[in-house]
């Protein structure tokens, strides 16, 4: 895919990306690293960020992995510590780990539901609070993954719906507090992404359940990540210098359209599990 940005609009610039091992995340830190950042890329799995690492280095950008669960702050906080030593200052944070699956509330144990809410949510509290005091000197750019289930309550997704919500919720009273301090804080609400783990999981039928999902997408279409990246990398630049305190929906309409089509489908894949 052919950017439509000019090159090196984050030259000299550190972006630490959680859950940046696969999917949306990586293609993110893989779209800012081909604009001149150095990349920390933290997950839980060190083998899978030393791979994604490798694979923009030998694009000749600048990257590193760095072994975290988003559930601890200790944690983040250590790896955060060796991201800047190694590439300096944080110029951008983004929250990115995140968990789901297809389950109905009334069937769904406590334990699973906190486990969403634990990486989504409180993952996306412990990152920024973590990276809060190694920002660079004068502010940076604090961006969260969210989902479209953050506005459009789900059939099977309570636990997804609530963690998102309160994401969105965040952002916007952290944009508040730290805008004095010079940090923009934004979010990203993603509808259905082709080829990416989590619509796998959404869509265990394969063909047929996407069929049914793309039916409710005014556009017809899933997104690709490149273009969730391209949306990142805007509101990361300094075209994007007065947007604070919001989240932008890449959904092609989905949200417009209601989520009682994506519900159906969601509870018809549990029946036929």
């Amino acid at each position: 895919m052919t950017s439509v940005f000019k090159s090196g609009l984050l030259n000299g610039q550190h972006a630490i990306i959680t859950g940046a091992g696969s999917g949306i995340n990586k293609r993110i830190a893989e779209r800012f690293a081909s604009q001149g950042a150095a990349i920390s890329i933290i997950g839980r799995n060190q083998e899978k960020c030393q791979a994604a690492a490798e694979v923009i280095r030998a694009q000749g950008g600048k990257a590193a992995g760095f072994s975290a669960d988003v559930r601890s702050f200790e944690a983040l906080a250590d790896a955060f510590e060796l991201a800047i030593e190694q590439f300096g200052p944080a110029d951008i944070c983004i929250a990115g780990a995140a968990g789901n699956f297809v389950a109905e509330a009334g069937t769904m144990s406590a334990k699973a539901f906190r486990t969403v809410i634990e990486i989504d949510l409180l993952g996306t509290y412990n990152t920024f609070r973590a990276v809060l005091p190694l920002l660079r000197t004068g502010g940076g750019n604090l961006l969260a993954i969210s989902a479209v289930q953050a506005s459009m309550p789900t059939a099977a997704q309570s636990h997804v719906c609530s963690a998102k919500a309160g994401i969105e919720m965040l952002i916007r009273t952290l944009s508040i507090e730290w805008a004095s301090k010079g940090i923009r804080c934004n979010a990203i609400s993603p509808g259905p992404v082709a080829d990416t783990e989590g619509m796998v999981r959404l869509a265990p039928d394969g063909n047929s359940s996407w069929d049914r999902l793309l039916a409710t997408i005014p556009m017809g279409r899933a997104a690709d990540r490149d273009e969730i990246a391209d949306l990142a990398l805007f509101l990361c630049s300094g075209a994007a210098s007065y947007i604070n305190g919001t989240s932008i929906a890449i959904d092609g309409g989905q949200t417009n359209n209601g989520s009682f089509e994506f519900s159906r489908m969601l509870l018809d894949s549990l029946s036929h599990a």
